[in-house]
């Protein structure tokens, strides 16, 4: 479980296709520590399991799922992308419950400068616009947010400059893609909601 606050940025060595799959190589300085073959890191918000740790870098494998799910397949040597380690239980929740399980993806449609901030709109895959409200939680590459306005096709959030300096939406451009994870809850809502209805009718 992550709570989409990045603690880095890390850079892509490489992403070697085999077959359906590939395997994932990154330069980070801080989400290794600690971390161990096995253990899990999440990349621009997608859950990974560590298979190879080196100095200051770690390698993970990409399943074929994951490949259709995410932009993880569009990453090329030298891309930044957003990485952050699983909460200890106990830790603050800073974000939001994240569970590194990216439910589609994003298409950047505009940013807006403010004085201090940019408001950036993005494409809302159908299947996933029942999730997204108005004030609520949302995962965008990784990083924990709030809906600013959430429209049939569209939704919009704010970034201050902390999040613009410190992950990869900082850079991101009109026609880039992001991973988006919508929040848990909502699905769960709607799955018991719906087994209610059954058995009452």
């Amino acid at each position: 479980m992550f709570t989409g606050i990045v603690e880095e940025q890390g850079e892509v060595v490489a992403l070697d296709r085999a077959g359906d799959s590939a395997r994932l190589r990154l330069r980070c300085a801080v989400v290794t520590e600690g971390t161990g073959h096995g253990g899990s890191i999440a990349v621009n918000g997608v859950c990974l399991t560590v298979i190879e740790l080196g100095e200051g870098e770690f390698t993970a494998d990409v399943m074929a799922e994951t490949l259709a799910r995410s932009n993880l397949g569009g990453l090329a040597p030298g891309d930044r992308v957003n990485l952050e380690r699983p909460m200890a239980l106990g830790d603050r929740l800073g974000g939001h419950l994240v569970q590194g399980h990216v439910d589609g993806t994003a298409t950047v449609l505009e940013r807006t400068p403010g004085d201090h901030w940019e408001l950036v709109t993005f494409t809302l895959p159908a299947p996933l616009a029942r999730y997204v409200v108005d004030k609520g939680s949302i995962t965008v590459d990784g990083v924990s947010l709030t809906v600013v306005e959430a429209g049939d096709d569209r939704f919009s959030i704010g970034l201050i400059p902390t999040t613009l300096d410190l992950t990869t939406l900082g850079a991101k451009q009109p026609g880039d893609q992001v991973n988006l994870e919508v929040d848990i809850v909502g699905k769960y809502v709607e799955r018991l909601l719906g087994q209610r209805e059954v058995t009452l009718r």
